[in-house]
């Protein structure tokens, strides 16, 4: 089989272009490259990872910096001036008390991270900004990637903002509202007949091929990745500077999962958290679930799957950083668990009624699979746990319409209304 290793063109960037970033280096046999839009391995095609140099940095230099992710720019591959580009500004949204839902599951104590309100309504509005970020200072002339959905709406909005062309590549299948979502930002919204894994495999011919063109997820996705660490930093920020006991994180490639790991790990290491033991949990649908097959079978490779789920935001049969999230959530003493569609709409309902919070279909997914290792008893009912809602439930209407509508439909008077027995 050939690998392509064409790769958009660079100029000379800046001092400082790339922050505290020092080089590339390949996650599996540690091969370093230079800092560019490079993406596998010169050595042995495994996927890259920026390493960095960090400086000395306090928690009260990072609680004086902005309200939005680049408060952690010290621990990003972006240039320190990042927050005069252009940008959506998203990061830094809120961790919420979930006493109500502890109380239904039977948790002790139990936060819920709502990435729902980042500008686009997902958590892809981070690991966009990094990317962005790249782009500008490759010099890249079109800013597009593959999506699920959340990524292109948030690519779309982005590239918008910043005043550079877009264009980005969904499913044709993909729901209505990511679709309107992209396409109000973009002239350049193009639907493939077919799953993910074929989008995914069209982008990555086509950033061999066009010169100028930077993929966020593909040609520099090692910068874009990165961003996924924000969650990690602002729940230890928010927790008072500690990190959760257990926490709960849905897996579509994996990269969000272990970023969050990795973002703990450089707290610990640059003494800005209290090194302790914590446990990493991976939550899939059923109907896309390689990475939890290969844990429960107790597998060390992936086989991909084709995907068949409602939750379309997780639907990656053959996930990038698959093997890796084994790793960590085996290694932490986590694991990797899914559930059906009809848990996923019941999840996605639950978590609205209890703690006012409307999550989409990975929301969903994830909350299920809380319940569901609680249930089993593989998760701690008494640890601290935090579970991740990456996006807004008004991007998957769909999912819940037939769960969800008025208790009765009345006259306008009030002996209607007591006829209709509403309590």
């Amino acid at each position: 089989m050939s690998i392509s290793t064409a790769q958009t063109p660079t100029r000379t960037t800046r001092e400082g272009a790339f922050g505290n970033a020092v080089e590339l280096v390949c996650r599996e046999c540690g091969t370093t490259q230079a800092l560019g839009p490079h993406y596998v391995c010169v050595e042995c095609f495994g996927p890259l990872e920026i390493r960095y140099d960090f400086p000395a940095i306090t928690r009260e230099q990072i609680e004086a910096g902005p309200s939005n992710m680049w408060r952690y720019k010290a621990l990003l591959p972006v240039p320190d001036d990042i927050e005069l580009s252009p940008n959506l500004e998203p990061g830094y949204t809120r961790l919420l008390k979930a006493d109500n839902l502890a109380a239904e599951l039977g948790l002790a104590n139990l936060w819920v991270k709502d990435d729902s309100t980042n500008p686009t309504n997902s958590f892809k509005d981070r690991v966009v900004a990094c990317a962005l970020s790249a782009a500008r200072e490759l010099g890249s002339k079109v800013f597009a990637c593959p999506s699920t959905g959340n990524l292109a709406n948030a690519v779309a909005a982005a590239g918008a903002r910043a005043g550079i062309k877009t264009v980005v590549f969904i499913p044709s299948d993909l729901e209505t509202a990511k679709k309107i979502n992209s396409a109000v930002y973009t002239e350049n919204l193009v639907a493939v007949d077919g799953n993910y894994d074929d989008v995914n495999k069209l982008a990555s011919e086509i950033a061999g091929e066009r010169d100028g063109w930077a993929f966020v997820n593909v040609n520099v996705r090692p910068f874009y990745a990165e961003g996924s660490k924000t969650l990690g930093y602002e729940i230890a920020e928010q927790l008072g500077w500690r990190l959760p006991d257990q926490i709960v994180i849905p897996v579509a490639s994996g990269s969000q999962l272990t970023k969050v790991h990795k973002a703990f790990q450089e707290l610990i290491s640059l003494g800005l958290v209290e090194d302790k033991p914590y446990r990493v949990f991976g939550a899939q649908a059923t109907g896309c679930s390689p990475v939890s097959e290969a844990y429960r079978q107790g597998w060390d490779a992936i086989k991909p799957v084709r995907p068949d789920t409602i939750a379309k935001s997780l639907a990656i049969g053959n996930p990038a950083d698959g093997i890796y999230v084994l790793d960590i959530c085996r290694a932490t003493g986590g694991a990797v668990a899914d559930v059906s569609d009809e848990e996923v709409r019941e999840a996605i309902v639950l978590l609205a009624r209890t703690e006012g919070i409307f999550t989409e279909t990975a929301g969903g997914t994830t909350v299920g699979v809380l319940k569901k290792l609680i249930d089993t008893g593989q998760l701690d009912r008494d640890l601290e746990t935090v579970v991740i809602n990456t996006g807004h439930g008004l991007k998957t209407l769909d999912a819940v319409g037939d769960l969800v509508g008025p208790a009765a439909t009345i006259a306008p008077t009030y002996e209607a209304f007591v006829a209709a027995g509403i309590a």
